[in-house]
């Protein structure tokens, strides 16, 4: 390297190496003089702006060169910032770089070095719901199934009994508790299935049962496999147009096609009370409302079925002694009375509520029977 001074322009305006000065103070060593110089250049961040210590008065004696700097605090924190090389600091220790903090985004925690990331509180966990009956029973290790009970068992009792007075009338004195039956036992599987409201399916299952006893009452009971059976294809067509029809998901149209079909079904079957013959009705009605009635007393299981249908049988045998029925009245009493205690047990499934113990419950026990009465009526009548 050439030992010649620089040549050229000189913003400060004084060379003191020109003059014969030297370029530090008294007692002061070179490279000390440019490391305060080089500090009191260098700016101090305080939150996240750049400050500059105020530069002390000019004194006598003091090289122009300083007071230039201190007259440009601008330009040497400019020259400072854009250092680049090492000095006498950097070689001991590493400045550390300056990185301004960003505010944090919404729903972020700022994080903080050396510290472990905090974490939004979690949310106090919500009570259980009450368990129901059957999930208690089950925990308990008991039977989940709760039977319709008295109540219900009276209603259909009573209804039995107006089957069989209105089939010992006439025809269309059995049609009115007839139609009472086709209803109940609609809107009742509905319940049972836990779809409610579904007043489409009950309203179509309801049209369906009366629509058979028309063209039964029409076409005569010698026409009643047509009559019944026809409709029972009608609706059934009619059931699955209306489901395609539907916007739901896959499931939930084929879990109401087959409750609407099942419906239609029970309810256009209990037709079979208007095509069976009158004594064979007053019969196996009067036997379906003595089994129901002994199946609800607080009796075991197995012991209110055996009375059940043992009341059943000897109901048949009392009706059919004042009937034309005879000695057959035992096996439709007895029959009447089996498909009485089916009913029963499909109405009790699952602690159902109270809505399908007073419909299902009443209902199903006297639709059940309404084919059986049909088959048997025209062997044993």
């Amino acid at each position: 390297m050439s030992n010649q001074p620089y040549e050229g322009a000189y913003d400060g305006g004084y060379d003191p190496y020109q003059q014969g000065q030297p370029p530090y103070q008294q007692g002061q060593p070179p490279h000390q003089q440019g490391q305060s110089q080089y500090r009191q250049g260098q700016p101090q961040y305080q939150q996240g702006r750049p400050q500059y210590q105020q530069a002390p008065p000019y004194q006598a004696g003091q090289p122009q060169y300083q007071q230039a700097q201190y007259q440009q605090p601008h330009a040497a924190a400019q020259y400072t910032q854009q250092w680049e090389g090492q000095t006498w600091d950097t070689q001991g220790r590493p400045t550390p770089a300056y990185v301004p903090q960003q505010p944090p985004e919404s729903g972020q925690w700022a994080q903080q070095p050396n510290e472990r990331p905090q974490q939004a509180p979690e949310a106090p966990a919500a009570p259980e719901a009450p368990l129901t009956a059957a999930q208690r029973a089950r925990l308990e290790g008991r039977s989940p199934i709760i039977e319709p009970g008295l109540r219900p068992a009276a209603l259909t009792a009573v209804l039995g009994l107006l089957l069989a007075g209105g089939a010992a009338l006439g025809s269309y004195a059995l049609l009115v508790p007839l139609v009472l039956l086709q209803a109940v036992t609609a809107a009742g599987w509905f319940r049972l299935n836990g779809m409610w409201p579904a007043r489409q399916g009950i309203a179509l299952a309801f049209a369906g049962a009366l629509t058979a006893d028309v063209a039964l009452l029409v076409a005569g009971r010698e026409q009643a496999p047509a009559a019944i059976l026809g409709t029972l294809g009608v609706w059934v067509l009619l059931t699955l147009v209306l489901q395609l029809r539907s916007h739901a998901d896959p499931d939930t149209r084929m879990y109401g096609l087959m409750a609407t079909v099942v419906s239609a079904a029970l309810a256009v079957v209990a037709t079979g009370y208007l095509a069976a013959e009158p004594d064979a009705v007053t019969v196996g009605a009067a036997a379906v409302a003595v089994a129901v009635l002994a199946r609800a007393l607080p009796l075991p299981t197995p012991a209110s079925v055996v009375v059940a249908l043992l009341a059943a049988a000897g109901a048949g045998i009392a009706v059919g002694g004042i009937t034309g029925v005879g000695n057959g009245g035992a096996l439709l009493g007895a029959a009447a009375g089996v498909c009485a205690l089916i009913g029963h047990r499909v109405a009790s499934y699952d602690y159902p509520s109270r809505f399908v113990h007073f419909t299902a419950g009443v209902a199903l026990p006297l639709s059940a029977a309404a084919p059986v009465l049909w088959v048997l009526g025209r062997a044993l009548v």
